[in-house]
């Protein structure tokens, strides 16, 4: 399991029209006011696709979840909102956390419904997600996410004017029925070194200690075809290695790239695994340094 915590941020907003005049963040006037406003872009917002609102939990559990969605990878993702600071967000989430590993089946027809047959069947349910979106946590919330091998965002908003969101993750714990990260890692290696050769599978541990050293909150998860790297919302997909090269997917605009052929490419209308319209491929230790000013780059737009 690994925490990542951020801290209370002193970040000013303000608007240059006309001279420098100070924004003061606020907060909602209501919860619904917050959950309004991450619904309407909740896959912009937090990487997850939404689902469902104030979804039933029948009558023997008794409850409603704030929204339902699925995240980039496939994994299911229940978010809680609290309009400030609430010490039951996080205890409550994992109430309905446990309530939607025990019905799989029902989020699963929930998905077909709503995304399709094929979202459907890809259901990730070694990692189910519970994001809290709160006007701020204490340093017992932040102490209670690493107790629990669950993976669990938090997240502190800000209102700006009238039409300004800012979202600051608080902490953020990959935990989740996921083997330990170095028994995942040496399973992956031995399997694909029969295949691949040793020499990817060195390039792909170089990048992968690379996106994980970029900053505080990275998780990783792993997927059949890839691993992702997420910050809240994935900013790095490293696919399986190939024979002679690795193909890293970022979120960054190719448009804003010199593309270089051979080594980046735009993606944008092409089918892949993962997420990111840019593609990096790489071929020796001296790509990896020449894409990382790619990989902070993506990194900070997540």
């Amino acid at each position: 399991m690994v925490a990542r915590e951020g801290r209370c941020s002193d970040l000013k907003l303000y608007s240059t029209k006309g001279g420098a005049t100070e924004i003061a963040p606020h907060l909602a006037e209501a919860e619904a006011e917050v959950q309004g406003l991450v619904e309407a872009d909740m896959e912009t917002l937090l990487g997850t696709r939404f689902l469902a609102s104030e979804y039933g939990t029948g009558p023997v559990h008794g409850g409603r979840i704030d929204s339902l969605g699925l995240d980039e990878n496939g994994s299911p993702v229940i978010v809680e909102y609290k309009r400030g600071v609430d010490a039951g967000v996080i205890n409550q989430g994992l109430f309905y956390l446990a309530w939607l590993m025990d019905h799989r089946a029902e989020f699963e027809h929930l998905v077909r419904d709503r995304l399709g047959a094929t979202a459907a069947s890809q259901v990730l349910w070694s990692g189910p997600r519970l994001i809290c979106v709160a006007g701020d946590f204490t340093r017992y919330d932040v102490h209670a996410v690493r107790e629990h091998r669950r993976s669990i965002d938090l997240v502190r908003y800000r209102l700006f004017g009238s039409d300004l969101l800012g979202l600051e993750t608080v902490a953020s714990v990959s935990g989740g029925m996921q083997v330990g990260q170095r028994a995942r890692r040496q399973a992956a290696a031995r399997a694909a070194a029969d295949v691949q050769g040793a020499a990817m599978m060195e390039l792909a541990g170089a990048v992968d200690e690379v996106l994980l050293g970029l900053g505080d909150g990275v998780n990783r998860v792993e997927r059949k075809t890839y691993r992702a790297y997420q910050r809240l919302r994935n900013f790095a997909c490293l696919c399986r290695p190939q024979r002679s090269k690795l193909l890293v997917y970022l979120k960054v605009d190719p448009k804003d790239v010199d593309l270089v052929p051979g080594f980046t490419r735009d993606v944008s209308g092409v089918g892949h695994h993962g997420t990111g319209d840019l593609e990096v491929q790489l071929r020796t230790p001296r790509d990896v340094e020449r894409a990382q000013d790619l990989f902070r780059a993506s990194y900070a737009v997540a």
